[in-house]
């Protein structure tokens, strides 16, 4: 069917026109809504695919009309007026046996791509799962009637509603009084939106257990419900306290790591209804469901809900919209709610729901500063691997048959490989980051753009064989420890040790088997987890990021921290005895000062009096232009020639001039980015609209420039 069916000119009076959304970028001469002929008539949101050059290509009905004698069109629609006209082709498939999207999950992609400054039919497109592309009508009625024939031999669901009351634990007072906060909203009438919810709980408070009576509620009154996460790896232990809570309940999952087979049928489940709930990451956001009740962000403060490429969209801000769209209520979960959601709540746009206290009368772990400045200093050509006091509560937990866990954000053996005579360090050739050293494997690897070679016997510059790591990542913390701690099992968990399919819930299990007795790892294991055993938490080396260029890098370190933290103790009858210790050069710092007492309010206060001095969000509203070519005269020029094309009255907006981010170069390619601010949303939006209209005509000024992107409400400058 390359180049598409064209009808006769019979056969295409009385046709049905329909506009149609294809995958096109935003820099494309194309309109994103193109016209094409239908013999029979499609409803908005049918899937389609139409033909477009000589290429059949996916597509969405965006609009549709009845019968009609327009069967020219002129391609491209900026063509001038006496342009020769061209035959309407026709649909070449059209999924008619797939229910249409409705037209809200249509607004949200509109919205989304409007507001990301992204080509619709490139958004639209993207967050569909690919398999569906390659089915026709036969093909999808089969896959349809197999899920639907699996439906009905599933338990009912009275009885997965008796078993989830009778699994159900008793609620503490805090527990109780959100959850009666969200009752009273799922059973509010629809006129107008709920504010959004934030369940501000401490690690521990049992705000999991508020989710999944929360869903239960919505399941009853017929409703489906979404639930975001920001990891993969949270996916599974979630997931699992779900389906045991709602055995009678079609529980699917959507994240990244599902096979496209996997991906499509979570999917259509979802959007026939016939899955109740839906549980993913920040792709899921996109999620077709007919009858959404509830929508449930954990973790809310976590980066990961920004995607980071392409259409660089917030899962977490899209879910808040999607909730008032459909006027339904929104739960945003954290211990240490992002700063954006704070002042939200502080303003009264949020309604806070407060849990600070621990289920089962347990309480949040001692916080004990070892100023590092204090400590004896060690022989010249000796290491500390950690504070004597520390190793000390180590072996204590040790003798009781108690868990430690060790936070170092930094994985493989060493950051960097160094040669004492001349200097010389393990740059990687393609990128401004140094290569680390991973001993186990004897490499040296670049975690940007994945360049390794074997560890050189002698240095490469002078050839020198004293060459050594400088610095400490995990794989050495484990190695140390294991000489410190004689007889210990010590295990690490970091994205080097999960890399094989199913690694990552094997070592978990054996951490919950009480078979691991000291566990290192980086972030991945500082959230969402719930170790009985976990007595003492260490932060071995955190005091980077207190003085980072970027202006989010304190308020991530403390969500961080406390998160970790929150490991500790979470069995009631071990918590009087938990502990986070942080290993710091700077013990009165403010951040830590505040997370010494538990303290979220007081560092969120200082660090939004700091946000509003220096002018940063959620105080102000930032996009930024990214470029990237071959050299970086080659990205500066572009930004330059685009800063002179901003529109003539920029109002509130105000732009600066290129610099550098912090990775300069990544895989041979040289990056500039260019900053815009304004304290007015619709402002910036409405200067962004019209100037990044004209960017594509600046880029075939500029053969050097290999791809530029903007990013609204970016993560970090």
């Amino acid at each position: 069917m390359s180049g598409g069916p064209i009808l006769s000119t019979e056969a295409a009076i009385g046709a049905h026109t329909v506009g149609v959304v294809v995958d096109t970028p935003r820099h494309a001469a194309v309109d994103p809504v193109l016209d094409y002929l239908s013999e029979q008539p499609l409803a908005p949101g049918t899937l389609v695919r139409v033909p477009l050059g000589a290429r059949d290509v996916p597509g969405i009905v965006w609009r549709s009309a009845g019968p009609s004698a327009a069967v020219l069109q002129t391609e491209p629609t900026d063509a001038p007026p006496d342009a020769p006209k061209r035959r309407l082709k026709s649909v070449a498939v059209a999924l008619t046996a797939l229910p249409p999207l409705s037209a809200e999950w249509c607004e949200l992609l509109a919205f989304s791509a409007a507001y990301y400054q992204r080509s619709l039919g490139e958004l639209a497109l993207s967050v569909l799962p690919p398999e569906l592309r390659k089915l026709d009508d036969v093909a999808l009625a089969r896959r349809l009637k197999r899920l639907a024939k699996a439906e009905d031999e599933r338990p009912s669901r009275a009885n997965g509603l008796a078993d989830s009351a009778s699994a159900a634990p008793e609620l503490s007072a805090e527990q109780a009084g959100a959850l009666a906060q969200v009752l009273a909203v799922l059973d509010a009438p629809g006129e107008s939106a709920p504010s959004p919810m934030l369940l501000h709980g401490a690690t521990g408070s049992g705000k999991t257990e508020v989710y999944l009576r929360a869903a239960a509620a919505a399941l009853e009154r017929g409703r489906q419900v979404l639930v975001l996460v920001p990891e993969i790896n949270l996916t599974p232990q979630l997931h699992a306290r779900f389906a045991a809570r709602f055995p009678g309940h079609r529980l699917v999952s959507q994240h990244s790591a599902l096979t496209p087979a996997q991906r499509l049928r979570q999917w259509l489940l979802a959007h026939t209804g016939e899955a109740e709930l839906v549980l993913g990451t920040r792709l899921a956001v996109f999620a077709a469901m007919p009858r959404l009740g509830l929508i449930v962000v954990d973790e809310e403060h976590d980066a990961s809900f920004k995607q980071q490429e392409g259409a660089r969209y917030s899962a977490r801000d899209l879910a808040v919209w999607r909730a008032r769209q459909l006027k339904i209520p929104v739960l945003l979960g954290s211990a240490t709610p992002s700063l954006e959601t704070w002042a939200h709540a502080e303003a009264g746009r949020y309604r806070r729901l407060a849990m600070p206290g621990r289920i089962g009368g347990g309480v949040l772990p001692e916080v004990r500063l070892i100023d590092m400045g204090q400590l004896p200093r060690v022989p010249e050509g000796e290491e500390r691997v950690l504070a004597p006091m520390l190793v000390a509560a180590l072996k204590d937990r040790l003798g009781r048959g108690e868990q430690s866990l060790l936070l170092l954000n930094r994985r493989g053996f060493a950051p960097v490989l160094h040669c004492t005579a001349c200097g010389w360090k393990s740059g990687c050739a393609h990128c401004s980051a140094w290569r680390v050293f991973h001993k186990g494997e004897r490499t040296l690897r670049c975690h940007h753009c994945g360049f390794t070679e074997p560890v050189p016997r002698a240095c490469p510059e002078c050839g020198n064989l004293d060459i050594h790591g400088v610095g400490r990542g995990t794989e050495k913390l484990q190695e140390q420890l294991a000489e410190l701690l004689p007889g210990a099992r010590v295990a690490r968990i970091d994205a080097d040790s999960t890399r094989v399919a199913g690694s990552l819930e094997e070592q978990l299990g054996a951490v919950h088997e009480g078979e691991v007795d000291v566990l290192v790892g980086t972030q991945m294991i500082a959230k969402g987890h719930d170790f009985r055993r976990m007595t003492l938490v260490a932060a071995v080396n955190p005091d980077g990021a207190l003085f980072s260029s970027d202006f989010r890098a304190a308020e991530r370190l403390f969500a961080l921290l406390m998160q970790a933290a929150g490991r500790a103790g979470r069995s009631a009858e071990q918590s009087t005895r938990s502990q986070m210790w942080i290993q710091t050069w700077h013990p009165r710092h403010p951040l830590y000062q505040a997370l010494a007492a538990h303290d979220f309010e007081r560092f969120a206060g200082q660090q939004l009096a700091e946000r509003r001095q220096t002018g940063l969000p959620p105080y102000v509203h930032l996009a930024l232009l990214r470029a990237e070519g071959k050299t970086r005269a080659a990205a500066v020029e572009f930004l330059d020639d685009a800063r002179a094309h901003l529109p003539a009255t920029l109002g509130p907006v105000r732009c600066y001039t290129p610099v550098p981010p912090t990775l300069a170069r990544v895989a041979d390619v040289e990056r500039m980015q260019m900053l815009l601010e304004s304290p007015s949303r619709p402002a910036l939006q409405k200067v962004l609209a019209e100037w990044l209209a004209l960017l594509p005509k600046l880029r075939t000024r500029h053969r050097a420039l290999l791809r530029w992107a903007v990013d609204v409400d970016p993560q970090g400058i």
